[in-house]
């Protein structure tokens, strides 16, 4: 596992900048973003969590993790057939989501030397991953500090109840905390998920 570059710096910068944060990351001064130098497992995780519950994506992630003998990597997966997927919990869409991110190989692609609009273009070009999952790629995988997940509801209710007393800020009102976070969203958005789950957000 890496930890992301710049992770105290950006916790000093927006401790200074943010007195609704700062009070959230003082709740967690040991914890750390881990990040997985994995693009199946992050791209497969992030397939597994879309719209459900850490504590509900977590579960299926056990049970796919033994389904695959504690080893979840392309050729344990297609040992899988669609109803094998299923039995882990996974829904028979998010089962071929996966497949199909399996039969991509995306593992000898070189993500690094790619913008953050490349590979979010790339990585749609995936029947199953549309922009959250090209986020969560994007922070977990490869360390980029400025996303802001909008589309992430875990996200949008944090921010709604630290900033706003839980009343719903509109599309306009929540894009401006990238500009309220730069260069930092990524770091910003971790605490915001983690303010509200009991156990630390990764895929």
């Amino acid at each position: 596992m890496n930890m992301l570059i710049g992770w105290d710096k950006a916790v000093k910068d927006l401790s200074e900048n943010d007195d609704v944060i700062a009070r959230i990351i003082a709740n967690y001064p040991d914890e750390r973003m881990e990040m997985k130098n994995d693009t199946l497992h992050t791209l497969v995780r992030s397939i597994v969590g879309q719209q459900i519950s850490v504590k509900a994506a977590d579960a299926i992630w056990n049970r796919l993790e033994k389904a695959c003998g504690n080893s979840i990597n392309e050729k344990n997966l297609l040992k899988l057939n669609t109803e094998e997927l299923r039995e882990t919990g996974l829904s028979k869409t998010k089962s071929s989501y996966i497949l199909n991110v399996v039969d991509a190989n995306l593992s000898e692609k070189k993500w690094e030397n790619m913008s953050d609009e490349e590979v979010t273009e790339e990585l749609c070009k995936i029947k199953g991953i549309g922009p959250w999952t090209a986020d969560m790629f994007l922070i977990f995988r490869l360390g980029r500090t400025n996303i802001l997940p909008l589309g992430d509801i875990g996200l949008v209710n944090a921010i709604n109840l630290h900033y706003n007393d839980k009343e719903k800020l509109s599309k306009d009102e929540l894009a401006k905390f990238k500009d309220k976070w730069s260069p930092w969203s990524s770091i910003a958005t971790w605490y915001m998920w983690r303010s509200l789950d009991p156990v630390p957000v990764e895929y």
